[in-house]
């Protein structure tokens, strides 16, 4: 699984940016991704963990 940190979220606007710890490029991140896992938002700066799937 990979780390690294949010870089941004706007629960509002539904999706934000998680900044990885290996130096790629930013990953976004969908509100229903958040809510599948538990959560209703996620703290700018927070440490996280994630799985990478295929996009649209």
């Amino acid at each position: 699984m990979a780390m690294g940190t949010v870089k941004w979220f706007n629960a509002t606007k539904g999706y934000g940016f998680i900044q990885p710890e290996d130096g790629g490029a930013d990953v976004f991140v969908h509100i229903s991704a958040v809510e599948k896992a538990g959560y209703t938002n996620l703290a700018e700066g927070a440490r996280v963990s994630y799985e990478m799937k295929a996009g649209r």
